[in-house]
């Protein structure tokens, strides 16, 4: 049997990029699809594409509390209860120094940090009383250092990532797993709003078939890909000044693009 098979899995963001992709990929591992996004429409025609596979969908914003609770509720009662969380709802914007807005700022950490808690919230407490359950969020290598034009996405990532990692340790030994996911630069809605290196992207199948995979394994930690991850971690362990010089060539040669 699929380790997928019969699981109700809830996916924010799910109608459209990176969540519907998943939405599709997990349907056909035999997950049941709890699929959550801000507007009906692109989740009528998510559901049209799962075919006759076992889904039900609702519309609610990740940054209101109360309605991804709700939906949640909602979606349990016709699925049954959640067993995965992925935390997928993002926004990026371009957030540069030299024309910082703070409404852009704090849209991006309303969306990508706090709407990941919310959804936490919405799910955990019926995880810890049946002692069995997995949470996942979808942070970004973005997180493991500020870099320009992207201030507010990096931010929040961040915080997606030590939210996690706080999450795991306290509950180890508790039946509940807990993954972080941090891809590299996908080509998806999300990624044309930001300053992205194009020669480097993925497609978001090669993504979410990597992610599937981490779900199953029920890894604590997945980055990729590798090339990316290895270039990251250097610029974030080396001297400050070395990492913001290595940091503005690669920003330089991306304008030039």
């Amino acid at each position: 049997m699929a380790f997928f098979s019969n699981q109700v899995v809830l996916i924010t963001g799910a109608a459209s990029g990176l969540g519907r992709q998943l939405a599709l990929d997990l349907a056909r591992e035999g997950a049941v699809i709890a699929a959550v996004d801000l507007k009906e429409e692109p989740l009528t025609r998510l559901a049209a594409e799962l075919g006759g596979k076992r889904t039900a969908w609702g519309v609610a914003d990740v940054t209101d509390a109360g309605a991804i609770r709700n939906a949640a509720l909602e979606l349990g009662g016709k699925l049954g209860a959640i067993d995965i969380l992925i935390a997928n709802a993002g926004i990026g914007r371009d957030n540069s120094a030299l024309n910082f807005r703070a409404e852009d700022f704090n849209a991006q950490v309303q969306v990508n940090l706090l709407g990941v808690a919310n959804s936490v919230a919405a799910v955990l407490p019926e995880m810890i009383e049946r002692r069995r359950g997995h949470l996942v969020g979808i942070s970004s290598l973005a997180s493991y250092r500020g870099l320009p034009r992207m201030l507010g996405y990096c931010a929040s990532k961040a915080g997606v990532t030590s939210l996690l990692e706080g999450l795991r340790v306290e509950l180890k030994g508790s039946g509940i797993a807990v993954t972080t996911i941090c891809p590299g630069w996908i080509k998806t809605a999300l990624t044309a709003n930001i300053p992205v290196p194009h020669l480097r992207i993925m497609e978001v199948t090669d993504a979410t078939a990597r992610i599937v995979k981490a779900i199953e394994q029920r890894r604590a930690y997945y980055a990729f890909p590798p090339v990316m991850v290895r270039r990251l971690r250097l610029l974030k362990w080396l001297p400050a000044g070395i990492s913001d010089w290595l940091t503005l060539r690669a920003m330089g040669r991306l304008k030039k693009r």
